[in-house]
């Protein structure tokens, strides 16, 4: 399956928004995190929940509201109450073989990737010491290519026609099914790594490793890939390699996001469908002192634009974004602008909303080129989806990190990326995990990208590393399991 895009559109990433998310406050003593009270499933392998985490003290079930700024897939404010969401949806367990062995598989991924914990570690400060911005990361691309290549996958250098784009694929046996992971590379302009591409890099290496290590050991047939993907945060890199057929041939893709929240939590989050949007407006010069009544103002035209969208604004439901910007201008003041241009992004919980808000913001500019008799050009990028976290993965991934960690949340969030897409088309799971971060100092801010770089929030990616190789490797080792996944994405299509 392919989208239309052009590979010359530019996207917003995980842009920083306002979210809205409910949650349940439950007390914990020590700062401990409270384990969901259902069972827990780890590859083939049944945990009952103790009558100590079935009786927890629940001193505070009161649904409340928080508002936190987003790119920000969690929340820094609350350090001594743990986040309490509805599980992801469980699923019926498939015949159990020996859960020694269950117990062995996670261990030989642990190994694994304690064994590569140093190398990884160095990998990202060497990524977070030279940011990149997007189909610039030539650096990141050569590091990690050559490290792939060191441990014997096959790497495909400027993937597809992209120049920083990479594919490293590694094969065991005949047949199988073949898992999916990306890793993204790109920094932010002045901020660097203010959104944590560099764990999401080294998260992507170490899954792919884990799993290969776990396929050779216990001789199952199957095939990994993992992609370097450039451009997330303006440039769409995963869809222009979905148009390219990066992911085709995958059963299921993987990956994971750092974010602000409780210590040593998780969380699995949709994010907004996203649409930006170049207006330009086309006037006609004039003397503006002499003869103002000649010109067609076009910078009219985008202040009439912007106040028409700040009305518009009062009339949209409270989980739908515009927000635009004015192209800056060095014309002359006693000349009347005869050319403006306006950078819009318009968010949504879905494709169909975008849609919908997309042609009622358009509206408002073609109302202001009417008015002031300007022309108007309006250039609609390739959207970014809202995310479809498969409910079976999201599951696994839940009850494989629990033994980590013991939080796993659900809510909205107003982040968009270009993984959406990719949910649409195959099976995906996207989980964020918490790092220490300072007060309000959320993704896309200085001191985010102060945060990406420390031990702590190295471990936080270390776990959730091997959550994801668990529940990686159990798409390829798992037929039940895999239908399940499979059944529950043809459900949410």
């Amino acid at each position: 399956m392919s989208l239309d895009a052009s590979d010359a559109n530019h996207h917003s990433g995980c842009l920083s928004l306002r979210r809205l998310f409910k949650l349940k406050l439950q007390r914990v003593p020590n700062k401990s995190f409270t384990k969901q009270a259902n069972s827990s499933h780890i590859c083939d392998q049944t945990r009952k929940a103790s009558d100590s985490e079935r009786d927890a003290d629940i001193t505070d079930l009161t649904s409340r509201v928080f508002y936190d700024t987003c790119c920000d897939f969690g929340s820094s404010k609350f350090s001594t109450v743990a986040y309490q969401w509805e599980a992801p949806p469980v699923y019926s367990d498939p015949p159990s073989p020996n859960d020694s062995i269950c117990g062995e598989i996670r261990h030989t991924i642990e190994t694994m990737i304690d064994t590569l914990d140093s190398s990884l570690r160095l990998l990202s400060l060497q990524i977070h010491s030279h940011p990149e911005l997007m189909f610039e990361e030539i650096f990141a691309h050569k590091l990690l290519s050559d490290y792939m290549e060191s441990h014997g996958f096959s790497v495909t250098r400027h993937y597809l026609g992209l120049k920083t784009a990479w594919k490293a694929e590694y094969t065991h046996g005949q047949g199988g099914r073949t898992i999916g992971i990306n890793s993204e590379m790109d920094a932010l302009p002045e901020i660097g790594h203010a959104c944590g591409h560099n764990l999401i890099a080294i998260s992507g290496v170490g899954v792919a490793l884990a799993i290969k290590s776990v396929l050779e050991t216990y001789d199952v047939p199957g095939t990994v890939v993992l992609l370097g993907t450039p451009a997330e945060e303006g440039g769409g890199g995963k869809i222009i390699l979905l148009e390219r057929g990066a992911y085709k041939g995958m059963d299921a893709c993987l990956m994971c996001h750092p974010s602000p929240g409780p210590e040593l939590s998780s969380f699995v989050v949709s994010s907004l469908a996203m649409q930006s949007i170049d207006a330009e407006f086309f006037g006609k010069s004039a003397h503006a002192g002499d003869a103002p009544w000649e010109g067609a103002n076009a910078l009219d035209a985008a202040f009439l634009a912007y106040s028409s969208v700040s009305v518009l604004r009062q009339q949209i439901k409270p989980d739908h974004r515009v927000n635009g910007v004015i192209n800056g201008s060095e014309r002359a003041a006693n000349v009347i602008p005869d050319y403006a241009k306006m950078r819009w992004y318009v968010r949504a919980p879905t494709r169909d909303q975008l849609t919908r808000l997309t042609e009622r913001v358009s509206a408002c500019f073609e109302g202001a080129a009417l008015a002031t008799s300007c022309r108007l050009k309006i250039t609609k990028n390739t959207p970014y989806y809202d995310l479809r976290q498969n409910s079976i993965l999201a599951a696994a991934f839940s009850h494989a990190i629990s033994q980590e960690c013991g939080s796993v949340g659900q809510y909205p969030s107003g982040a968009s990326t270009d993984f959406g897409n990719v949910s649409y088309v195959l099976p995906s799971l996207h989980p964020a995990f918490a790092i220490p971060t300072q007060p309000n100092g959320g993704n896309h801010s200085p001191a985010f990208a102060d945060s990406a770089r420390t031990a702590e929030a190295h471990k936080a990616c270390m776990i959730t590393t091997k959550a994801l190789a668990c529940t990686g490797f159990r798409v390829l080792a798992d037929k039940v399991f895999f239908m399940q996944v499979r059944e529950a994405f043809e459900a949410s299509m």
